[in-house]
């Protein structure tokens, strides 16, 4: 599955990681020289959290840990397996 939160949208962003060698002109030194560039990813902070939709149905969601501190969401209630279990009588 991928890494893309279901709810924002959030996905891993690419950008370059740059070596750099000597010390700034504006803290004594001559100027800084790039050594190297390679790319790399930031990565969301995405959790695995249940969630019960519209319908009323609990499925389990990748969401991001902003969307998780402002509760965009609404989060399934603990237990709702074993009171499935009982209703049903199994």
């Amino acid at each position: 599955m991928a890494r893309v939160c279901e709810y924002s949208g959030k996905r891993p962003q690419v950008g370059n990681r740059v070596v750099r060698r000597g010390k700034a002109k504006r803290e004594g030194g001559i100027g800084q020289n790039i050594t190297g560039i390679s790319k790399r990813r930031w990565k969301p902070n995405l959790q695995t959290v249940r969630v019960v939709d519209e319908n009323g149905t609990v499925h389990r969601v990748k969401v991001c840990a902003r969307y998780i501190k402002a509760g965009k969401y609404v989060k399934s209630p603990r237990g709702t397996h074993a009171a499935w279990k009982a209703t049903a009588g199994k």
